[in-house]
């Protein structure tokens, strides 16, 4: 989703230079096909109030169309920096730093602490936080700035996308503008996050929170991930919480952990109403909260100031309009009908968590896509849908019944089961399961309860028949294989097995695209 300088490839080179140079080893061609083309006019003359003579002219002529090729090997690198974008790895980076930051000093010869305390003073006289210099603040900014430059420039590439949605939002109902860091301490920028403890989206809601502020979650949609939804929740959120405390440091520590920890906090300190001075009596996360928060914000401020570079995305939120769906219809035949990246409708459409989008009686599902798409889907809509519907009919299995979703399950371990087969019913990995239930090993019991936060409902197989149907193959290893028919397409092969998605058919087969060929063995696990 960069956009590229154009780069000159040179005829000849020398050997250090050549080093250097990606080796392109494919012709490019342009592909000419004549597509002919039936014009009829019809043309209606009256004559007098009784006479109309109707003449149709039917004229023949060929029209060339062209095929333009690109070179794979540019194409798959801009296919990783568009899976950079859209599948942002750096929340569990964002969260492992906030849970575990210390306060030691840093050497970080760039930034000498005069001039830290400089800016510092600036940020704090024209925000509404507390960003008043002390060593602990100074100790995260620079660990940040020596550690993790990489992911803040990925991260301020993010923002180029998400800050004018937030910046609306914030502003419609009169709440600090910086607030939009808030979201990149809580979700690295990622609508689908999700915290060991269940929190989702970008603004990181529990499943009851989440309700108050009328997020509703469902067999498909979680409107927790849904950014223009989950943003204006948050505002109301953060409006509640700031007219309880008076004070927006102390709003935003109740945000993460709760207003009860933050006025116990406050009794455990004597009466300090400082977030400073109440920080060791928070919860270790909360107490790192803040100070990331600040940091972020201080570093977003001065990226110039400290050399960063980010990438911009090819289009902003307001260059993307939504179509109200017609119809159930996958992201995935989206994606193969109108040739859109899959990554990048999931990019778009984040609340569905099945990559469906369902159509429900009274409820306004909609489809998001980049502006230059939306009149190519609307022409060919009807079209559209009968692909949709068409693919739909050759199902194997039922899709699943639309039902409110809770927070979580429990799940009761049973003969022959393992963590593997459970992560793929429910849509999780297999360290979410591990996390959520303190498990240090692999090993389960029979009758062992389990809590699960599932991405996706289960459905039962239906009963077999006598007919023939696809069936996985078994290798001498220990995962299992499909092999591609004729007809297949990653969508309706995911929909062959449970708890499988098109997501996984690519990471688990290193699978850029929707390009897969009869024959093909795609493994249907991770190992």
């Amino acid at each position: 989703m960069a956009s590229y300088s154009q780069d000159t490839i040179p005829t000849s080179m020398s050997n250090s230079e050549a080093s250097k140079t990606l080796k392109l080893n494919k012709e490019l061609t342009v592909k000419k096909n004549t597509i002919r083309v039936i014009d009829t006019v019809q043309t209606t003359t009256t004559v007098g109030e009784l006479k109309t003579t109707t003449f149709t002219k039917t004229s023949v002529k060929d029209s060339v169309q062209y095929t333009i090729e690109d070179h794979p090997q540019l194409a798959k690198l801009d296919s990783i920096w568009k899976q950079e974008m859209y599948n942002s790895s750096l929340f569990d980076t964002i969260y492992k730093s906030v849970t575990e930051l210390t306060y030691e000093p840093v050497e970080y010869v760039d930034l000498p602490t005069d001039t830290l305390k400089a800016r510092l003073a600036e940020l704090n006289a024209r925000t509404p936080f507390n960003v008043e210099y002390n060593p602990s603040l100074e100790s995260v900014i620079k660990r940040y700035l020596k550690n993790r430059h990489e992911h803040l420039e990925r991260l301020m590439a993010l923002s180029e996308f998400y800050f004018p949605l937030f910046e609306q939002e914030l502003d419609n109902q009169n709440i600090p503008l910086e607030i939009k860091y808030l979201a990149i301490v809580e979700s690295a920028l990622k609508p689908r996050a999700k915290s060991r403890v269940g929190a989702t989206g970008l603004w990181q809601f529990m499943f009851g929170t989440g309700k108050m502020f009328g997020l509703e979650v469902s067999s498909y949609v979680d409107e927790r991930m849904d950014p223009i939804m989950a943003t204006q929740a948050a505002c109301k959120y953060l409006a509640s919480l700031y007219r309880v405390f008076g004070d927006w440091d102390l709003a935003l520590a109740s945000y993460n952990s709760g207003p009860g920890n933050v006025t116990k906090a406050i009794r455990r300190s004597g009466g300090y109403t400082n977030y400073w001075n109440i920080r060791h009596n928070l919860p270790r996360e909360t107490a790192g909260y803040l100070p990331a928060f600040l940091a972020t914000m201080y570093i977003f401020e001065y990226a110039e100031e400290h050399g960063f570079k980010p990438k911009k995305p090819e289009f902003a939120y307001f260059e993307t309009d939504t179509i109200k769906v017609k119809q159930m219809i996958t992201l995935d035949q989206v994606s193969e009908v109108m040739d859109i990246d899959i990554e990048e409708l999931q990019f778009l459409n984040p609340s569905y968590k099945l990559d469906i989008i369902p159509h429900i009686k009274d409820e306004n599902y909609v489809l998001r896509l980049p502006l230059d798409q939306v009149g190519k889907f609307v022409s060919n809509e009807d079209q559209i849908y009968a692909l949709a519907q068409e693919e739909f009919n050759k199902r194997e299995k039922p899709l699943p019944k639309f039902f409110e979703a809770n927070d979580r399950i429990r799940y009761r371990v049973r003969s022959g089961d393992y963590l593997g087969r459970i992560a793929r019913r429910y849509g999780v990995r297999v360290s979410q399961i591990k996390r959520w239930n303190g498990l240090r090993s692999n090993n389960l019991r029979i009758g062992q309860r389990l809590t699960i936060y599932p991405r996706r409902p289960v459905i039962d197989r239906p009963k077999k028949s006598t007919s023939k149907k696809a069936v996985a193959t078994v290798n001498t290893g220990s995962s299992e294989t499909y092999t591609v028919k004729s007809g297949d397409t990653l969508w309706s092969i995911s929909q062959k097995f449970k708890g499988i998605s098109v997501e996984n058919l690519r990471s688990w087969n290193n699978i850029s695209g929707t390009g897969i060929k009869p024959g093909m063995k795609l493994k249907l696990s991770k190992s």
